[in-house]
């Protein structure tokens, strides 16, 4: 069972305390236990936030002691209350630091449980398959390796303080504006290869709660799919925690979705509850799938209540000093510089006059409003960033893309041009509204709620409260906007000291600007910190690190194929960069990539097999002048395989500090287990005899990669 080692009970004292528990229920107050309470018109008059302003709870057993299921959303940290925002997941997807991301996690634990949760909803591991994808930010980037190393990662953090971690959407959430109702068709390789494996490494880790996702695979909604919920989580993981549905609209069917091994209709009683207890005691459902589930959640609370604290857990914690100074850290460890000619950053301190262009450089905008928005105590904005890093030492003038003639004028005088631009939350995001559908009304569903947990409501006059004022949804262009392009155009040379910052969740296309200007960062949606992060990259305070967790490619037709109005699509082995490599496109900047004020110097890597794992071993020097971080990454690949594969696919990175003119050995050890392809007529996964190519470098670019190979037999 997850974290069985830390448990002060054992196996069989869980077992035999869940079975007693179990024993002295009513069927009522068994059923009574698989459901939210969620009160969005209650949040909204007492809070004035009608999401998660607090705990959404389930009902426990108050009789017998049986603790409610406390849900707190993520992923940018803990939504309730003012907790400490983080940068979204896609920025620190691109720090390729899973140690960085545990310590966010425990974060997260210690900010969720000094708030009255012991359950957090915000290990997104969803694959990035088409960057028009509008909830890309809350994931880690196109890879399933990275997603998974980043996943694990952040489930061992916030479990270290008891709080149960929930990976999701489970599965093949990759489309927004059509998730409630889009129906996904994969082979079995497809998904135990691309779209399953990360998940099963958080599974693996210990993760105690998956969430299933609204969309249909393979004709069944996810939240009543048998084959996802248990013939592969259950029976084929061994995963021995609790299923909870994506909230209002991931349950369609009771009975389907409780036989399948849905265990937790959240946030409210819209199928289960009383429809659940009259199909159980008219014989429609066996009270033994209501048994199931009722163990499953005893059995977590269980173990996860009979684990040693580790601290008080007080409202102090909220947002403290400790845990902003790690969210400045984050932003700095995830932003990516992606071009850099002739050196032109870090700039000069020495700076007097600095031109701030563009409207985002003085917004808060630390990502969508939908049910991942962290109400932080305050947001640093690049504007506040910059005076706070210079004072009275320089001055700041500001332009938006009103005003070319003001912005190219002051271009030409400053000592330095900042442009900031990118996406906001009407760009992308969570999509609030469904589409028509004749099957899901998000309003009549709330309101069936309502009426199952016996609580009177007004009539709805206008959207439902507390959704957000942004619809956000997928990306209508990969491309930066008209107005944006055009300041760029307008100033991006007239200073060699210029710099493009891009604000946003997810992949943006360069091309039609990128010539213009010397310098490119990625600075996200980087939290309530990444005002004050931002000139500490620009000015040479911190060596950006970052890594593109996505490919940028030269065109938008070198990405597959994405609609979010068909009613079906079907996946294949191929995206991102594998997509690329498939078709011989070379991308703009490729997965991977990022540059450094320092310059790294590899030597030529040994291959050795142990056991069960291959172990990577290359040399690394820091050939530059200024101390900084460097992924070393391995891709393995194999040219003679008896079945399809993709050229290359990650399977190994470490990030490595050092010093000005300091070397190290590095080893990057990749399992034999990872190298296996899953049979779909055998139903297995089997690792092929032959060569392997190990690719070993700086980025998934071909150029930057050392290759050798491997005779595995």
């Amino acid at each position: 069972m997850f974290r069985k080692d830390a448990c002060s009970l054992s196996r069989e004292q869980i077992e035999e305390r869940a079975q007693a528990l179990l024993r002295q229920m009513t069927l009522k107050e068994k059923v009574w236990m698989l459901n939210g309470n969620w009160d969005i018109f209650g949040n909204v008059e007492k809070y004035q936030n009608g999401y998660n302003p607090v705990p959404i709870d389930t009902n426990g057993c108050p009789r017998l002691g049986i603790s409610p299921i406390r849900f707190t959303d993520g992923p940018r940290g803990v939504v309730m209350g003012h907790s400490t925002c983080f940068p979204v997941s896609m920025a620190r997807g691109a720090s390729f630091d899973p140690e960085l991301e545990k310590r966010i996690g425990d974060v997260i634990g210690k900010e969720a449980r000094a708030q009255g949760a012991n359950y957090f909803g915000g290990v997104c591991i969803n694959l990035l398959r088409h960057p028009a994808w509008g909830r890309s930010q809350e994931t880690y980037g196109e890879d399933p390796f990275l997603l998974g190393e980043m996943g694990k990662a952040l489930t061992e953090g916030v479990q270290s303080h008891n709080v149960i971690a929930c990976v999701k959407h489970y599965a093949v959430n990759n489309i927004e504006n059509s998730r409630f109702w889009v129906n996904v068709k994969a082979d079995e390789r497809t998904m135990r290869e691309v779209y399953l494996p990360h998940f099963k490494k958080c599974i693996d880790a210990g993760a105690a709660s998956v969430m299933g996702a609204y969309n249909l695979f393979n004709d069944d909604h996810c939240c009543e799919s048998r084959t996802l919920l248990t013939d592969i989580l259950r029976d084929d993981w061994g995963f021995e925690g609790f299923a909870i549905s994506d909230f209002v609209a991931g349950v369609r069917d009771a009975k389907k979705a409780i036989e399948a091994g849905l265990d937790i209709e959240m946030p409210m009683p819209i199928h289960y509850q009383r429809n659940l207890l009259a199909a159980v005691e008219e014989g429609r459902i066996s009270e033994e799938n209501v048994n199931i589930a009722v163990l499953r959640i005893l059995r977590t609370l269980l173990v996860f209540e009979n684990t040693p604290e580790k601290m008080t857990y007080s409202l102090d914690v909220v947002a403290s000093k400790e845990h902003t100074e790690l969210a400045r850290e984050v932003a700095e460890k995830s932003m990516v510089l992606i071009k850099n000619a002739n050196g032109v950053l870090p700039f000069q301190k020495t700076v007097k006059r600095i031109l701030l262009a563009g409207e985002l450089g003085n917004r808060n905008n630390t990502g969508d409003v939908g049910s991942s928005n962290t109400s932080a105590p305050y947001v640093v904005t690049p504007l506040e960033g910059l005076r706070g890093y210079f004072g009275s030492q320089a001055e700041i003038v500001c332009c938006d893309e009103s005003e070319l003639d003001k912005a190219a004028a002051e271009a030409a005088r400053a000592d330095c041009v900042i442009i900031v631009v990118g996406n906001d939350k009407y760009d992308e995001g969570e999509y609030i509204a469904a589409e028509p559908n004749a099957d899901f009304s998000f309003d009549a569903a709330v309101m069936k709620g309502y009426e199952n947990m016996g609580i009177s409501v007004p009539p709805i006059d206008g959207p439902m409260p507390g959704t957000g004022d942004a619809k956000g949804g997928d990306r209508k262009s990969l491309s930066l906007k008209p107005a944006q392009i055009e300041l760029i155009k307008r100033i991006g040379s007239m200073n060699p000291n210029t710099v493009v910052v891009l604000i946003g969740g997810g992949m943006i296309l360069t091309k039609e600007w990128e010539d213009v200007v010397p310098a490119i960062v990625y600075g996200w949606y980087s939290g309530m910190e990444g005002g004050n992060a931002l000139p500490r990259i620009l000015f040479g305070d911190v060596n950006p690190s970052g890594k593109l967790p996505f490919t940028i490619p030269q065109d938008a037709s070198h990405l597959p194929y994405f609609s979010n109005t068909d009613a079906e699509i079907t996946y294949d082995l191929y995206h991102g960069y594998s997509y690329l490599d498939k078709n011989g496109y070379t991308p703009a900047y490729p997965f991977g990539f990022g540059l450094s004020y320092t310059t790294w110097e590899y030597g030529e890597p040994l291959l050795e097999k142990q056991d069960n794992r291959v172990d990577v071993m290359i040399d690394l020097r820091n050939s530059g002048a200024v101390a900084g971080a460097e992924v070393v990454q391995v891709y393995v690949g194999m040219k003679h395989s008896s079945v399809e594969r993709q050229k290359k696919l990650l399977k190994g990175f470490k990030k490595i500090y050092l010093e000005p003119g300091q070397s190290t050995s590095v080893t990057v050890s990749i399992a034999l287990d990872d190298l296996r392809y899953f049979s779909n007529e055998q139903r297995k996964w089997k690792l092929e005899s032959g060569t392997y190519s190990f690719y070993v470098g700086s980025s998934s670019s071909e150029a930057a990669l050392h290759v050798k190979e491997l005779d595995l037999a």
